[in-house]
């Protein structure tokens, strides 16, 4: 009698849907797959914004250009991408703290548990199941954010959606709020049907930056991007940039939020982990200004915005202080001129200045 053939990636039974409904009962909301070569002008793409030095000080975009072009140039021996993407949406209006001045606004995305550990646990775990599944020759690597991997135009790939106007991917089922993760793997899958760009004439993310970071549709320029400049930039922030700063002091979402696609997203689909903690939903401008490293550390815990350093954040809290209006921030701006920390101590007395003008 002869052997059946494989069902196809479309059937219950093949391990590419397999593979999705485990993702599933791990928390993922979208799961795809792409061949290893499947974005091949990435590379390009990735070298021309490089050269115009779009990537500001983030030197190890750079230094690692070769290897973030294609999942081979990272691993060879990869020959199918496994995309996943874990939902944040929020259960609120991303940007309703714009009204409250003395509030400190932080991107929704780090409002919780810190991303790379919770999306890292299921990819390590849907890694492990993947290995089960299908012998101990299977070879299998899981990334998050921290690697040379290119997860935008690979998930697009992928099936999940598209990359949108403002650069990020974009979702039919889950707009604009999907962290994303990568299982590269030995395996010849079969590969999902690409996503297909649905952004049409709309430039809502475009006209929504404050700073002006797009020099055109699906590009950004980092420089002058306010995630860039209150999370990646080590030194004094540019005056240009200060006021549109706003209270912003860590990330920004005004781009994703005014998505219209994002009418689709449901917050009950987005992982718990991800929930707000309550003392960083709105955090109080003076409570932050007053932290010292140990402070930093109690309060920034489990988040993404520890890696920054108690002096950035001060910094951008000082910038959001000058830009409050509130006399009452005076006394610890006045403190903080004397910081040992110089971009700290050249914002306190720009925010000074601001708050007597």
């Amino acid at each position: 009698m002869a052997d059946r053939p494989p069902p196809g990636r479309d059937s219950p039974t093949s391990l590419e849907a397999r593979i999705a409904a485990e993702a599933r009962a791990l928390g993922f909301a979208a799961c795809g797959i792409a061949r290893a070569d499947a974005a091949p002008r990435s590379a390009a793409r990735l070298n021309e914004w490089l050269a115009q030095g779009m990537h500001g000080d983030m030197i190890w975009m750079e230094s690692r250009a070769a290897q973030r072009g294609s999942p081979t140039g990272l691993w060879p021996e990869a020959r199918s991408v496994i995309a996943l993407g874990m939902s944040y949406a929020p259960d609120g209006d991303p940007l309703a703290l714009e009204a409250h001045p003395v509030r400190g606004r932080i991107s929704v995305y780090a409002r919780g548990k810190d991303y790379h550990d919770v999306v890292k646990k299921s990819l390590k775990s849907l890694a492990r199941w993947i290995v089960a599944e299908t012998g101990v020759d299977t070879d299998v690597k899981v990334f998050v954010d921290t690697a040379p991997v290119m997860e935008k135009p690979l998930a697009e790939a992928a099936g999940l959606g598209w990359q949108g106007k403002h650069s990020n991917l974009v979702s039919r089922s889950d707009g604009s709020w999907l962290f994303l993760g990568a299982i590269y793997t030995t395996l010849e899958l079969a590969p999902a049907t690409p996503g297909r760009d649905l952004c049409g004439s709309c430039d809502a993310c475009q006209r929504a930056c404050p700073t002006d970071a797009f020099p055109a549709p699906y590009r950004v320029d980092a420089r002058r991007c306010i995630s860039y400049l209150t999370i990646e930039h080590k030194g004094p922030i540019p005056i240009e940039f200060r006021k549109p700063i706003g209270n912003r002091i860590y990330g920004c979402d005004d781009c994703l939020a005014v998505c219209p696609w994002n009418k689709f997203a449901d917050s009950a689909a987005a992982n718990i982990a991800f929930a707000a903690r309550a003392e960083l939903a709105a955090p109080r401008l003076a409570d932050l200004l007053a932290l010292d490293d140990a402070g930093f550390r109690e309060v920034f815990a489990g988040s993404p915005i520890k890696r920054i350093g108690r002096h950035r954040m001060v910094r951008n809290c000082a910038i959001a202080a000058g830009n409050s209006g509130d006399a009452a921030l005076i006394p610890v701006l006045t403190s903080l001129c004397q910081d040992d920390d110089a971009a700290v101590a050249e914002a306190a007395r720009w925010a000074l200045q601001e708050l007597v003008a």
